[in-house]
């Protein structure tokens, strides 16, 4: 019985044979890049993650002057690339009014654009966070057809 093809673009469940857990990413890709190195048609085989969890790691203290400082920096890098680009329309020795007119205006606009969204979280967000994705394990499925020698070429890597 053939299966029904996976509409493009939407998501699908995961097909296959676990051949290989693993408790990280690096070692499941490793595991898959052994099979490769091995001539295994590696099309047949998915790295899925298992027990996922949304990990917010903590990066520091949220104050009024970073926040205002990050905002004078990111929008000053802004205006110098946009005032670069303005400049190479300008001739003669007026080239570099466009460049510190640009900067002084994206060092305005970044101030503002960083100091609204942090007034407005009112002291229940006084800090810098990044979010990941991670998952518990590892599994490496394959097509059930090559499941029996994926498995017995990775009992190799693990020896």
């Amino acid at each position: 019985m053939t299966q029904p093809r996976p509409t493009p673009g939407l998501p699908t469940k995961p097909t296959g044979w676990p051949v290989g857990s693993y408790d990280t990413y690096e070692q499941a890709q490793r595991a898959v890049d052994y099979l490769s190195d091995n001539q295994f048609h590696v099309e047949k085989l998915t790295i899925v993650g298992v027990d996922l969890m949304q990990v917010e790691r903590v990066l520091g203290r949220l104050t009024w002057g970073k926040v205002i400082g990050g905002g004078l920096a990111s929008g000053a890098w802004f205006g110098l690339f946009v005032g670069l680009i303005i400049s190479i329309f300008f001739n003669g020795p007026d080239f570099w009014w466009p460049i510190v007119f640009c900067v002084i205006a994206g060092m305005v606009f970044g101030v503002i654009s960083a100091a609204i969204p942090y007034a407005a979280t009112r002291g229940q967000r006084d800090f810098a966070s990044t979010m990941q994705l991670v998952a518990g394990r590892y599994d490496v499925l394959c097509d059930p057809g090559s499941a029996e020698q994926a498995r017995d070429m990775l009992a190799k890597l693990a020896l």
